[in-house]
């Protein structure tokens, strides 16, 4: 029996399980409410199992399916006290005799701002965010306690994320898309059944080390929305100058865009054996819109 448990059912996690989760004789998967755990035991007729993880204390049943696991997702975001499964359940790791591959969904935030240089896993990562500074903690963290188990780690360093539900035609159909322009910005981008073909990638070659999993084009904010706006066959929404759009957004939008970079995911290829299915957004938008 095969065993996969997922730290944090999010987004990616949740299409992994779902494109992928039939390999499985069991899914452990965890979830921070009760409310949520519930509806999927019930939908999932018992293939899956969802715990409540908060990420503050441990959980018994959780340390037990650790100690039973083969594989491990693990998607949940660290925070300044660090990675919560690890501060609450690292010790669980340790009598896991099964656990063979551990990949850990981190960013390509952790490489900074590069001036719109290209980067690739051999450069050195400069996180100028907190979070970004946390989630290289957590990486180092993660492959350190690979390292004393004997479990292979890959860290898939994500760009940015888009696929059903989220992604550039949702924005533009509900008119809340903003077409900003910054001379000089680019930004890298993953169609998240990318991502999943990824996670599966390195659980088969039990891979260890860094790998970006990154589109092909590295492309400026608004190209994507006004791609969007031409298969919808709407107008575009307006370009607006950065600097009259900043003084709104959050402090952690804005974090994004005070980084520039390229982003190569050739290891991605010749390591893991992957062919992205969407290797530019035009691709993944095109696919989206027709599954409609």
């Amino acid at each position: 029996m095969t065993t996969l448990i997922c730290f944090g059912l999010g987004y990616c996690a949740e299409h992994y399980v779902s494109a992928f989760g039939g390999q499985f004789d069991r899914v452990v998967a965890t979830v921070r409410g009760a409310e949520r755990a519930a509806i999927l035991n019930a939908y999932e007729n018992g293939r899956l199992h969802a715990l409540v993880f908060d990420g503050t204390q441990a959980n018994p049943e959780l340390n037990a399916a650790i100690t039973e696991a083969d594989l491990a997702l693990v998607s949940a975001p660290p925070g300044a006290a660090g990675d919560p499964v690890l501060g609450v359940s690292g010790e669980a790791f340790a009598p896991a005799k099964n656990m063979r591959s551990i990949v850990y969904l981190s960013t390509v935030g952790v490489y900074g701002d590069s001036g719109g240089a290209w980067v690739d896993e051999a450069t050195p990562p400069h996180p100028g965010s907190a979070r970004s500074r946390e989630r290289l903690a957590a990486e180092q963290a993660w492959q350190d306690l690979g390292s004393r188990h004997g479990i292979a780690v890959a860290i898939l360093r994500l760009a940015g994320i888009y696929g059903p539900g989220q992604n550039a035609l949702v924005q533009v159909a509900s008119g809340k898309a903003r077409r900003i322009v910054k001379p000089g910005q680019f930004f890298n981008r993953i169609h998240v059944g990318d991502i999943a073909q990824a996670i599966d990638a390195a659980f088969a070659r039990r891979a260890s080390g860094i790998f970006n999993i990154a589109d092909d084009e590295p492309a400026p904010p608004g190209e994507p929305i006004a791609f969007a706006a031409q298969l919808l066959g709407l107008p575009p929404p307006p370009e607006i100058d950065f600097a009259d759009a900043a003084p709104a957004m959050t402090p952690m939008a804005l974090s994004f865009w005070q980084e520039c970079r390229r982003v190569k995911s050739d290891k991605l290829k010749r390591a893991l054996g992957v062919t992205l299915r969407y290797p530019t957004y035009r691709e993944g938008l095109t696919a989206l819109f027709e599954e409609k």
